[in-house]
């Protein structure tokens, strides 16, 4: 097991046992196990399986949970876990996944009613029978039907970063064998979406087709759903996604790489455009169109140029204009991962985040960058002991130290996540900002108000004249929580006019802003920043997730202030209109 799928497991454990009303202190000793386990740079099972190391020296795991641990290890499960599933069906847990219902208010339905499904709670909604319990009313139903039909959207999703996991390791598994020389994703993952239904990837080499055999008893298919000559199909990992493997000749890779790659919308277009020049473009190539002369197909580059077009990179295959632009030598020069040199939201052991000031600048170092910018957040978020004006003084005091000394080898920029209060105020004193050398606007609670009261909020924050960028700017995580409403447009003009960037958040869990919204942006002028809001050194690797969100906006190094050397944007931060 992946120390994700640990986490998961000792984290569903918790919220079965607050449906259950247990004690507080053992719930929290799953929860704070799950947050060390998931942030954790080595790999559990392996150190399980090490008679030398214990893995109660791990902070946060105990005796208690060491040992369920190793019945995880040893079987899958663990008795506290099957202890909660004798009382309470599993799909228990998919309750918790409705925005307005917690724990609490489960276990009430759960003691009135008996329910185990999704479509029973609806039911209920519709009979209105939520609204006779305690603490429940009209407007919970509402809201939990419209959840679960926000849910019932995002069923049969799977974030980028899980499903490029699953792409490397059975990557490395194909590689493995004898006759593989490449294995390559295409669809949803290669065009970079923030969510994947499912998985492509196409092997090639001499003997590409004998890796079909190893892969359909790769100890995590969960199921074999078909093994044909060339191709296979499997249901693999914990979350079951759909993993299609296909062997290609090499002649044909270029093809089958752009068919595959999709979209479904542009390649329409460009099949549309293939019938129109004469060709009939498949799978197996680009021919002319009596079917019987190969025009191109063993490179995709060759594919498009035979088209006139040059190669159209697969973040933009959406058919929204990439196929006019590359036609009329308009496509955009593309942000790369090379030319961003410094990470500018990320949290420290001051609040939340699991690694100190030093171990998150040697971790940025390490990757190359010039600088950082520490943003912990401000002291509205009491739960991650956020911090008030004193403290926030006094950091900027100590980064002022600490880039006169130049012992950690990096610049960096004083910074703070500061919460965006229900009125639009910013959770701390002007003073105290001004003391800092990079704020950031984050919206973190009241994430229901209306469109119009939400975007009053915001254009109220962009008044605070120390304000920099905007944080996960429509506040949305991915197959949990939807953006909440406001006039985009509306405010994205505001912030030009004040100098206020927007920000690229390259946590898996948010990819927020996304491609639409930044082009968007974009065409009103708005400068970016893309930033994995790290909370561990690992979190750092996520830019390459914000960089592909960015590509899909269209957006060049000149759109990205980040790609900027550090002193110029230390300019461009004390610039602000």
């Amino acid at each position: 097991m992946e120390n994700k799928e640990i986490a998961r497991l000792l984290s569903e454990t918790a919220d079965l046992m607050e449906i259950a009303g247990e004690d507080s202190f053992r719930i929290r000793s799953y929860r704070n196990a799950a947050s060390a386990i998931d942030g954790y740079p080595e790999r559990i099972a392996d150190i399980l399986r090490d008679p030398e190391r214990k893995v109660t020296d791990i902070p946060g795991i105990g005796k208690g949970i060491a040992g369920a641990l190793h019945e995880l290890a040893a079987r899958g499960s663990f008795e506290r876990r099957d202890e909660m599933l004798e009382k309470f069906p599993p799909t228990a847990l998919e309750f918790l996944k409705i925005q307005g219902l917690g724990p609490k208010s489960i276990r009430l339905i759960w003691e009135h009613y008996r329910i185990s499904t999704i479509d029973e709670l609806e039911r209920l909604c519709k009979e209105e029978k939520l609204r006779v319990l305690p603490r429940m009313g009209a407007k919970l139903e509402e809201k939990v039907l419209r959840s679960i039909a926000q849910y019932r959207q995002r069923t049969g999703r799977y974030l980028l970063s899980y499903a490029e996991t699953i792409a490397a390791e059975a990557g490395a598994l194909l590689r493995a064998v004898g006759g593989v020389e490449a294995v390559t994703p295409a669809g949803s993952l290669r065009r970079g979406r923030e969510t994947v239904g499912d998985l492509d990837l196409l092997v090639t080499g001499p003997d590409a087709t004998a890796a079909l055999g190893p892969f359909a008893k790769w100890g995590k298919v969960q199921e074999v759903l078909a093994l044909g000559e060339n191709k296979v199909s499997a249901r693999v990992g914990y979350e079951g996604l759909q993993v299609d493997v296909r062997t290609l000749p090499v002649d044909t890779f270029g093809a089958a790489m752009q068919y595959f790659t999709g979209s479904k919308d542009h390649n329409v277009a460009i099949r549309t455009r293939a019938v129109r020049m004469g060709f009939k473009l498949s799978e197996y190539g680009l021919f002319r169109a009596d079917g019987n002369t190969r025009v191109a197909g063993e490179t995709e580059e060759g594919v498009y140029h035979a088209l006139g077009l040059p190669w159209i990179p697969p973040e933009l295959r959406e058919n929204t204009g990439e196929i006019e632009a590359a036609e009329e030598g308009r496509l955009p020069e593309l942000v790369e991962l090379e030319q961003i040199r410094g990470d500018i939201h990320m949290h420290t052991t001051e609040t939340d985040g699991r690694a100190s000031l030093e171990e998150m600048a040697a971790a940025a170092r390490e990757r190359g960058y010039q600088y950082v910018a520490i943003t912990d957040h401000s002291k509205a978020l009491a739960m991650a002991n956020g911090l008030d004006e004193k403290r926030v003084v006094e950091f900027a005091r100590r980064v002022r130290e600490l880039n006169r000394e130049g012992a950690l080898g990096i610049r960096v920029f004083s910074g703070l996540e500061c919460d965006i209060l229900k009125d639009g105020s910013l959770d701390l004193a002007h003073d105290a900002l001004a003391e800092l050398d990079f704020v950031i606007g984050s919206v973190h609670s009241h994430m229901h108000q209306e469109s119009a009261e939400m975007t009053n909020r915001l254009l109220r924050a962009l008044e605070c004249p120390h304000l920099r960028a905007l944080g996960h700017p429509t506040g949305r995580l991915l197959l949990q929580r939807d953006a909440f409403p406001f006039d985009f447009e509306r405010v994205v003009t505001e912030a030009v006019r004040r100098g206020v960037w927007l920000e690229i958040n390259a946590s898996p869990e948010r990819l927020d802003l996304h491609g639409t919204l930044i082009r968007t942006a974009k065409a009103r002028g708005a400068k970016f920043t893309i930033a994995t809001d790290a909370h561990h050194p690992k979190h750092l690797a996520n830019m390459r997730y914000g960089i592909l969100t960015a590509r899909r906006g269209w957006l060049g190094p000149a759109d990205v202030m980040n790609t900027l050397a550090a002193d110029a944007f230390a300019r461009a931060i004390q610039a602000k209109s």
